[in-house]
Parts: C-alpha cells; structure tokens; sequence
C-alpha cells in the first residue's frame, strides 16, 4: 500500500525546530562582526529596504545573451508578494498565478508557455534543483512554497536552450536563486493580514569561530483565504546553514525542512458562476464542488558545496540529498466519470533524490587569443513511489495506477568563450545527456520496464560591442539545442492504465531548438534597456491535461516572440521597471497552443527614503490566449495592481524597525489566475458540457508588517 512520505517525517521535525530555536536565539545575542568574511559577499540585513541603481546587475558587458540577468536582494525587497513563488516575477516577462490551494506549486507563464507548475523552466534554490521529474501531478513540478523570500541573495536567470551548465527543463529559461549564508544582523518579522493571513520569521547568523558562521531561519504560516470553504493553510519552513571560508575558497552546508496541508478551492465552471446557484444555494468564483480536495507534502534536504578561484582557474562541487513527500486531492469535473462517488482523484508522491555537481574553468589562450573553457558534470537519481488513485472525500476507492521509478540524468558539457577582438566575443559549448528510465508498475506488469535515451545539444553565443560608436551598446546572438524529459512512466507504458487500450511509449527526451537576437543599452543615463527577438521549437509540446490530472506528450511546436525590458533609475531614490512581451505560439500542424498567453507586462515604480518613507507600485498584465486549438474559445485579459507602503519607525524601536503595508489587487479587479476549457458533468446535469473553468484572482487584501532587527 502506499505511504504517505508527511507522516513519515513529521518525527523529524520537532528535532530541526528545536535546533533551530537555539541557533536563532544564540543569533540574537551577538550580530556578526563588521569584518567577518564569509563564501559570498556580506549582504545587508535582511529586512532593509535598500534600493540603488544596480537592482538588475545586467550591465553592458556582464552576461553572454540579452535575456541574461541578475536580480538582487534590493529589489526583491522594494516590492510585495503574495506568495514565495512570486519573486520569479522579478525574470523580465515572467507571471505566477495559483489555481489550487497556497500549498501547491503555482502556475508560470513565460514566452508563450503555460508552464503548468514548472515544466521547460528549471529552478533550483541554494543549490538544490526543484523540478521534479516524473512527479505525481505534473513532470518539472516545482513547488517554491517552501523558500523564505527574506534568505534570498540574488536570481541569476537565463532564457532560452543557449547555455551549456543547463539540461533538463531548462528549455524556456532557468533561474538559481542563490541564499544568503549569512546575515549582518539577527531580524524578527511578524506579519498579519485579511482572510486569517498570519506569518512570522525569525533568522540570525553568529560566528562560531574566526571565519566560520552558522544562519538559522525558520518560518511560520497560516492563511485561510477569500475562499467560501476556507483553506487553511499551515506551513512551517525552516534553515540551518554552516559556512566557511571567503568568495574566492570556501564551503557551505545546508539543511531544510518544510511541511504544509490545506483546503483548496479549486477552479469551477463558468456556467455555474452565471448561473449564481446551485442545489438551490448561492454560488460564485469563490464557492468550491468538492470541499474535501485539498493537499500535504513535505520537503527536506541537505546541500553542501566548496569552491575555489586561484589564478585564472575556478572550481566548484556541490551535492545534495531530498526526501520528498506530496498527496494531493482534486476534482476538475466534478461527477463525470463516476457519477455516484464523484470524479475526486489523489496524486501521490513519494521521493528520495541524490544529486551532485562539478565544474572547472580555466582562463587560456587559444589561437594567440584569449580564452576562457568550462567543463562540468550533473547526475541526479529519483527513487520514486508515484500513484494515482481514485477517492471520495479523500477516501481511497480505487487505484488506477500505482509505480515505483528510478529515474537517472547524467550531463556533461563544455564550453570556450573566445575574445576574437576587442569588441567581438564568441562562445561555443555542447552538451550531453542521458536519461535512464526503469520503471516496476505494481497495478499493471505490461507498463513495467526500462528506457534509455541520450542526446548531444550544440550552443553558441556571439556578443558584439561596445564600440566607440556606441559606447554603452552590445548585440548578441545566441542559438542552441535544449531538452525536457518525458515522465518515465509514458516511457515503459504499453496499456492505458484506465482502459486496457494499448498506447504508444513517449521518448526519454525530447529536443528543443532555440535562437534569439538581441541588443541591450545603457546610452541614456541612469537606464539600462534590452530588446530581443527569439524563436523555440520543440520536437514534442507537454500539454497539462486538467480532467487526467497529468502531463502528456503532445505534437510538435513553434514559438516566436519578442521581448521589451527597462531599468530606469534617474535619481538614486526612484526606480522605474518595464518589461512588455508578445509571443505567437503554434502547433507544428497550425492549431493554438491552449493556454499559450499572447502578451504579458509588468510596470513597477519604486521611491525610496522620502523622510522615513517607501512606496512601491506594480501593475501586472496576463493577456489573452487560445484556450482550445481552434481559437475558438480564448481566455480573457487579466490586469492587477499591487501597492506598498514602508515606514522606518526611528528612534521608537531603533533605526532598523519598520513597519510595511502591502495592499493587493488594488483596484479589486474580477479577474483570474487561470481559465481553462474542457468537459465536465454536473450531478444535477444528464451530460457532460464542454465550458470554460476558471480559478479567480483573490480580491483586494492588505497585510502589514512589522520587522526589526538588532
């Protein structure tokens, strides 16, 4: 029978918790001295508002693409969020949304993507990667509700299949998020807003002995939401870091623990919505069919790494190990297939992963020119326990397929960047992976079995510029060849699990072929600006299908697009963001890509330190799309706004005390987070109907919080 990996590690957590209460409160005691050294640069306290001109380090001369940048802690500060996963809003051209309970991953949508919740954009946080392949609801599923926002140093984030240190899903773009190792003062934050909305974080780092420190954070929640039956959400989150050395040779190793379970209310049909009852009962967007869906998992990890710069040479190995647990319940139509108990499913996950990393670089020459070459290696092993079951009020009745999986990436890569002239840069790089399936059904023996694939992925970048003509101008090139993977599941499959029927096995792997052409500025002063024109075709489009709660293979497609992004900081205290994306996206065969959005943007204003004052302000656009092939049905425009005010409160509670009120969707639009279009029954319906589901975006809300630091 399958077990559930949250039970399992709940005995766990009291022993992290109490570890972490000492090393928080030892952290309190005594703030790291001014002069400490540390494996990455001393950041400021965690809960500062510092906002200064390089909020993107994206500078002329600092990245090998156009759409290659780093986001600092500053801006991810000067901004609100809603939920941990959306600081990847801060990637130009990058929305989340949610559309089934806080505690699971959110929606991404990006270059003509519906991501679903993170397949063909790879993420990792300190280290640890957190897509996870052949995973029970969705293959790349990347839940970011366990990050603490306040820990995040930087985002380093890449579009497009052009960089060689990239495998797996990292085909539309990836984005490391990089966690401080340690802090310049220990911080307390308590946060409480409408719907039952409550948070508190606590962190510190002290020095143990000379050049070495340890980091404790830990994070509490709970929320109930604008949702009629409410969500009730409780996640704990935790870290604990010890760190040695400097940025040139050093160490760090973590652990994490995280744990959350909830209601969700998930997305419900349009027809019920106007119709404005059912059983004879009011019903609206925030009303729920099945109040028993919902969902627990749980996370915990350990990550090490050591690096090394002397000379013109750079080394770096790190390694991690995951115990993963996820159960989710849902019902996205309602009374379709099984009219007497209810069309609930459960999703179940249970995983350990080993991973480790290594690189080397070497600056040379090549040719009488100068040259810098990169060789790497990645392997990953998944061991699985995947299931798909049927239930009714989160009862089991039925199992339609239950699977143990082993699942194993290896990559290796090389890349020479060469300067052919002063003002003309090349860099060539390949890429090989492997991916090695095996897969025991413990439901049906037919879809038992082994799958092996591999495939070489060329790249290549070309920067031009500055010139003495323009001196603050570069123009790229990037082209290359990327890859997702399929789950391992479609790759041993010969019986539909449900019917009987036989099906063909999907690829291991799947390429991807990518160019983009790109200029990015900063001839105007105080402003940094990028175009880009890119394409993406992909041999094999993963298209999330809702009522199967699962991913599948589906036809060859093309994307193209173009990309508009903006950085203007005219005076130190003002910051001025815009970003406008349009893509097109098709089928190899001419039908719409469903749920491929033609435009986003995003326009944020920042002033900073006017007196004791902080102002932000967002506005966000998910445009339309195709919701079905035929284009016959598209899904409606969404626009919100967010705002945020900050308060240094002075001499009251010290300088570092600030209370901070973030309101949003200010203008309380009826908008939302997703819509879709398929079949569903109704119990009081005789047949199913085909209409739009949609999940709304909460109305207006507001949370303050209070923070200080010591």
């Amino acid at each position: 029978m399958f077990t559930s990996h949250v039970r399992r590690a709940s005995a766990v957590r009291p022993i992290a918790f109490a570890l972490l209460a000492f090393l928080a409160r030892a952290a309190w005691a005594q703030s790291v001295p001014a002069n400490s050294t540390t494996s990455s640069p001393a950041p400021e306290a965690a809960q500062t508002i510092e906002v200064s001109a390089r909020h993107y380090n994206n500078a002329v001369g600092s990245s090998d693409a156009a759409s290659q940048g780093v986001i600092t802690a500053e801006l991810l500060k000067s901004r609100p969020a809603q939920r941990p996963g959306e600081v990847l809003e801060f990637v130009p051209g990058l929305i989340v949304t949610q559309h089934s309970g806080d505690g699971k991953a959110n929606q991404y949508f990006l270059r003509g993507f519906n991501l679903d919740h993170g397949t063909d954009f790879a993420t990792s946080v300190a280290g640890v990667p957190v897509n996870m392949p052949t995973h029970g609801h969705g293959q790349g599923y990347t839940d970011l509700n366990f990050m603490i926002p306040e820990l995040v140093q930087r985002i380093d984030y890449r579009k497009g299949p052009y960089f060689a240190s990239t495998g797996d899903f990292s085909s539309a773009g990836s984005a490391d998020i990089v966690y401080r190792n340690t802090l310049s003062e220990p911080f307390a934050q308590l946060t409480l807003g409408g719907h039952g909305y409550r948070r508190a974080v606590l962190g510190g780092s002290k020095e143990l002995v000379p050049g070495m420190h340890v980091l404790a954070a830990i994070e509490m929640g709970r929320n109930d939401g604008p949702w009629t039956v409410p969500e009730r959400l409780h996640k704990a989150s935790s870290v604990v870091t010890l760190s040695a050395g400097t940025a040139a040779q050093g160490w760090s190793t973590s652990l994490m623990n995280y744990s959350a379970r909830w209601t969700s209310t998930d997305q419900v049909p349009q027809r019920l919505i106007d119709a404005g009852s059912f059983n004879g009962k009011p019903f609206g967007a925030f009303d729920s069919l099945d109040p028993s869906d919902g969902g627990q998992t749980t996370r915990a990890s350990w990550s090490g790494e050591w690096h090394r710069t002397e000379g013109g040479s750079a080394t770096r190995v790190s390694a991690y190990a995951m115990h993963y647990g996820l159960t989710l319940w849902s019902n996205f139509t309602y009374s379709l297939d099984r009219p007497s108990t209810g069309d609930q499913f459960s999703q179940r996950d249970d995983r350990r992963v080993l991973g480790l990393r290594a690189s080397h670089a070497l600056s040379h020459e090549l040719g009488g020119l100068a040259a810098r070459s990169e060789v790497g290696l990645s392997l990953r092993e998944d061991h699985v326990r995947v299931g798909l079951f049927e239930t009714a009020q989160r009862l089991t009745i039925d199992t339609t397929r239950d699977d143990q999986a082993r699942v194993r990436a290896l990559g290796v890569y090389g890349q020479t960047a060469v300067e052919l002239l002063p003002s003309l840069r090349a860099v060539l790089g390949l890429r090989a992976d492997q991916a090695s399936n095996r897969v025991d059904s413990l439901t049906l023996a037919a879809n038992s079995g082994r799958a092996q694939a591999a495939l070489v992925s060329p790249k290549f970048s070309l920067v031009a510029g500055p010139f003495a003509a323009l001196p603050k101008t570069e123009f790229f090139f990037n082209a290359g060849r990327g890859l997702h993977s399929n789950d391992a599941r479609g790759t041993t499959t010969t019986q539909d699990p449900k019917t009987g029927d036989p099906v063909d096995r999907v690829p291991a792997l799947v390429a991807s072929r990518g160019f983009e052409v790109g200029a990015r500025t900063e001839a105007i002063a105080g402003l940094q600006s990028s175009v880009v024109m890119w394409a993406l075709n992909f041999n094999s489009e993963l298209v999330y299908v809702g009522d199967a709660g699962a991913t599948q293979a589906s036809l060859a497609s093309r994307r193209r697009g173009l990309e508009w992004n903006n950085r203007y900081v005219p005076v130190p205290w003002f910051l001025f963001d815009a970003d406008l994306a349009w893509t097109h996206a098709r089928f190899a065969n001419g039908e719409r890509i469903p749920n491929a959005i033609d435009k986003v943007a995003s326009l944020a204003a920042t002033l900073r330190e006017i007196g004791p004052w902080s102002v932000s302000w967002q506005w966000r656009y998910l445009g339309t799309g195709a919701l079905v092939e035929d284009n016959s049905v598209r899904a409606n425009a969404s626009l919100t706004s967010n705002l945020r005010f900050g308060r240094k409160l002075g001499a009251l509670f010290g300088k570092n005390a600030e209370l901070t009120l973030d309101v949003f969707n200010l203008r309380n639009s009826k908008v939302d987070d997703i819509q879709y279009f398929y079949a569903s029954k109704l119990p009081s319906e005789r047949a199913a109907v085909a209409d739009r589901h949609v999940h709304p975006a909460e109305p207006r809300s507001a949370r303050l919080t209070f923070q200080m630091s010591y």
